[in-house]
């Protein structure tokens, strides 16, 4: 492995100007082509294998166009204090708004609440739906502009007028704020390491080549494949992040080999061969974790996952291709400049900040390692607690409208209106369809915790039925969940009077059981993922222990963050500092998120720091030596894509959406948690405690396994009298 990339950083570095065309041809086509791409169809979220997903499906199957992806608006009205919406005044001015919306031409009815029953039993409350021709995403901003000024229009009669459902929906997703926030700290990291703008410029200039690359490839693909708009969220958050990270070791090996008086080409040529196998290992591990998310069975989520490994992918090859020809352009420019020069090369430094924090712990590993897992293990604690769900409307800062006409549908008609069940009833075996119906109707309206159950809507054949149930608790109250068991759990006996069956769907069942989903798919994506990265750290270290030792590590820090986020995001503390305003479940897909991405990046820091402790280790050096020695080269670079990968993931808590200030957080958290707690501290200590069994492996299994040489010990046995070759100097300056 090292020989080959020592091969490809050196022809890299020779044919620069070739390899910087080809990246530019690339970004040319696949920006082309997605200009040109048509738009993705957005096909909703689908769970294939859960019974709300069965009742919809069947529902789309009996009942042919009733469920189309029809945007929908839910315009709520509310009377002032003390007055009531029926009043001949309000209600004059409700039905001439509702008359209004039903105008659009892009809307398909508009339904008035006195005509619907849709008022409140105090009469202070109202609410009319609008149904739309065609999904969110194709409405045309003349229709939005037609929905915000009958809103406007209908506040000026003294009412108080708020809207929610899928055509206020902005399209959101991760602004660019996010990403400039992140990339403005990077640049400072990268400045304060580097001390060269030069250097700190390049990973910036080829992360962004690489995101760029990925992106336009995203959206070019995006109708052949069927990805949407956030899908490529997680690939541009990843990309940009390890795009950073890869060049950054890269950069870093080569001033350190050109530290040691190498000339540029050879110093490019074993730095792509020494930092470039670790880049390509550390990337295969977040490409596992990332294809691994097929593993729950969620169609989003694996699209989501493939579109992030393959940004990854990009990430790798413009490290290793790239990256090489620009240090061909500008090879003394990322030195600093008291290096610069002929025969100024720097003297490789011997005492840093890395190997005294590696003598410390050296020095207390008991107490270093004790200290790090009860921390952590403290931080886990309240994951025990943890909720899952959807947050919906009122996870919404209470600025947003729809969070109003969430909040004032809670107060006219219960907590339970904002999230109904939807019971859809299958009667083809039954004697007597409509009777069944109403069996099933009647009983389902006797259960505790149900407010109001709505009358039986039969498709043309008249052996399906469906109708609304409301609950007496919020759509995210745990006491939903467990009566959505109840019902489910009363089926087989009236299954057996009736004759027919039902089904249980709507937006707060298929939460329920995404929830239960992605729980019971969390430990075999665990055991899926864990054991792939295990074998392949078993591959690049030979050790028995370092793998384990690596994933236990991890474990801790991924449980430590998911109880950060159950502290922040369900019990409030200090949310109001990162302007989270109600505070609930936690995301459904949070833990399998938190999990796959943590897991690769990760492995990124354990593969870069053991990397030079193996390095080191198979050089000669003791196994403490080693440790030092591990820290000296890669401590700082450590830190700083560590600093930079938070820095990334921190932009995204400044956005509005709750679920994508959640993932921020949550990335951010867990990044700090395992590259300083677990990498930088229970891994040396842990080493430190194992001494030369740490890097013990059984004779068996080292004949047994293949021959990686990461750590570069083939090149650097022929490149230890490095004689600079006018040639390269010559090259380097052309």
């Amino acid at each position: 492995m090292a020989t080959f990339l020592y091969r490809v950083g050196r022809l890299a570095f020779r044919r620069r100007w070739y390899v910087a065309l080809v990246w530019a041809a690339v970004l040319a086509a696949v920006g082309l082509g997605a200009l040109k791409a048509p738009g993705a169809a957005d096909e909703g979220f689908s769970m294939p294998g859960i019974e709300s997903q069965k009742a919809f499906d069947l529902m789309e199957q009996r009942f042919p166009g009733a469920t189309a992806d029809g945007a929908t608006a839910r315009v709520v009205f509310v009377a002032p204090n003390g007055q009531k919406v029926t009043a001949a005044d309000h209600k004059k001015a409700v039905e001439d708004t509702v008359a209004g919306l039903a105008d659009g031409s892009q809307v398909a009815s508009a339904v008035n609440p006195f005509q619907a029953r849709a008022v409140s039993k105090d009469g202070t409350t109202a609410y009319a739906t609008v149904t739309y021709k065609v999904a969110a995403d194709d409405l045309t901003d003349a229709s939005k502009e037609q929905l915000e000024h009958a809103l406007e229009e209908a506040r000026d009669t003294g009412l108080t007028v708020d809207a929610g459902g899928s055509a206020m929906a902005d399209g959101g997703g991760a602004g660019g704020t996010a990403e400039l926030i992140g990339v403005a700290i990077a640049a400072v990291v990268l400045l304060v390491t580097f001390g060269s703008l030069a250097a700190a410029g390049l990973p910036l200039l080829t992360a962004l080549i690489g995101v760029g690359v990925s992106m336009a490839t995203i959206l070019a693909l995006s109708d052949a494949l069927g990805l949407s708009t956030t899908t490529g969220t997680l690939a541009m958050m990843l990309g940009l992040a390890v795009g950073i990270d890869y060049a950054l070791f890269v950069v870093s090996r080569y001033r350190e080999e050109r530290a040691r008086g190498r000339a540029p080409q050879e110093a490019t040529a074993l730095a792509v061969g020494t930092a470039g196998s670790a880049v390509v290992f550390a990337g295969l591990t977040v490409v596992i974790a990332l294809a691994g998310l097929a593993v729950v069975g969620i169609p989003m989520l694996t699209k989501m996952g493939l579109a992030a490994a393959g940004a990854v992918v990009v990430a790798v090859l413009i490290a290793l291709t790239l990256v090489p020809a620009f240090l061909g352009f500008w090879p003394s420019a990322v030195l600093r400049r008291k290096d610069r020069g002929p025969g100024r090369t720097g003297e490789e430094a011997k005492d840093n900040g890395g190997t005294r924090w590696a003598r410390f712990v050296l020095r207390r590993p008991l107490p270093v390692l004790i200290l790090g897992v009860v921390g952590l293990g403290a931080l886990a604690l309240p994951m025990t607690s943890l909720q899952l769900g959807m947050p919906g409307d009122e996870a919404k800062p209470t600025s947003t409208t729809e969070r109003r006409a969430y909040d004032a549908l809670a107060e006219g008609f219960g907590p339970g209106f904002n999230g109904p069940l939807t019971v859809v009833v299958d009667a083809k075996g039954a004697d007597d369809a409509q009777a069944a119906a109403a069996a099933i109707s009647k009983d389902i309206g006797a259960t505790k915790g149900i407010v109001s159950v709505s009358p039986a809507r039969f498709n043309e054949a008249g052996d399906t039925a469906v109708f609304s149930v409301v609950p007496s608790t919020a759509p995210t109250d745990e006491k939903t969940k467990d009566l959505v068991t109840t019902i489910r759990g009363e089926r087989p006996g009236i299954e057996s009077e009736t004759g027919a069956t039902y089904e249980v769907t709507g937006t707060t069942a298929l939460n329920i059981d995404i929830s239960e989903k992605v729980q019971s798919a969390l430990v075999p994506y665990l055991i899926v993922v864990v054991g792939l990265a295990i074998v392949l750290l078993l591959v690049v270290f030979r050790s028995l222990l370092v793998p384990l030792k690596a994933a236990l590590g991890f474990l801790l820090s991924v449980l430590a963050s998911l109880g950060a986020v159950v502290v922040v995001f369900q019990e409030g503390h200090g949310a109001g500092l990162l302007g989270v305003e109600t505070t609930g479940p936690i995301m459904s897909l949070m833990p399998i998120f938190l999990v796959g991405i943590v897991f690769g990046l990760a492995m990124d820091y354990e593969v870069f720091l053991l990397s030079r402790m193996r390095e080191a280790y198979v050089h000669g050096e003791t196994s403490h030596q080693a440790v030092t020695s591990g820290f000296r080269h890669s401590a700082r670079v450590v830190v700083a894509a560590a600093l930079i990968m938070i820095a990334v993931f921190a932009g995204f808590i400044g956005e509005s959406d709750s679920m994508i200030k959640m993932i921020g957080f949550g990335l951010a958290t867990a990044v700090l948690l395992d590259a300083f707690v677990v990498r930088m501290a229970i891994v040396p200590a842990v080493l430190a405690l194992l001494g030369d069994k740490a890097w013990w492996l059984p004779k068996w299994l080292d004949r047994i396994l293949p021959r990686v040489d990461v750590e570069g010990e083939a090149l650097t046995r022929g490149a230890d009298n490095p004689e600079p070759a006018p040639a390269d100097e010559e090259a380097a300056r052309v």
